[in-house]
């Protein structure tokens, strides 16, 4: 297995253990492969949730840019719902872990079809 599978097998760990879902595996892996580059920097990998800026870069990079959603308050909302999903005390909340929530959230999943 590569490095990239090893990231995935332990986001999908993460979704059962942590968010009580069953992941779509083929979902989970093209999102984790739309992350790009980013799921190997310990830094870019996650999501600061306590960082007002890291949550409008999700809005506006990933919502709005990547999903094509229109700007509203209930983007914001879905993004707080998904960190209340994952758990605010949960220090590591990877970017590829919340995209997948997000992308099911807004039933976006066409996009990576």
């Amino acid at each position: 297995m590569g490095k990239r599978d090893d990231l995935i097998a332990k986001y999908a760990d993460d979704l059962k253990n942590k968010c009580g879902m069953t992941p779509d595996m083929d979902l989970l892996t093209k999102v984790t492969i739309g992350c790009g580059p980013a799921i190997y920097n310990d830094d870019a990998s996650t999501v600061a949730a306590t960082q007002e800026s890291e949550l409008e870069t999700v809005k506006n990079n990933f919502l709005i840019k990547k999903l094509g959603l229109a700007d509203g308050p209930e983007l914001m909302g879905a993004i707080n719902s998904v960190i209340e999903t994952y758990g605010k005390s949960e220090r590591n909340k990877y970017r590829a872990v919340v995209y997948y929530m997000l992308t099911k959230h807004f039933g976006k999943e066409s996009i990576y079809g």
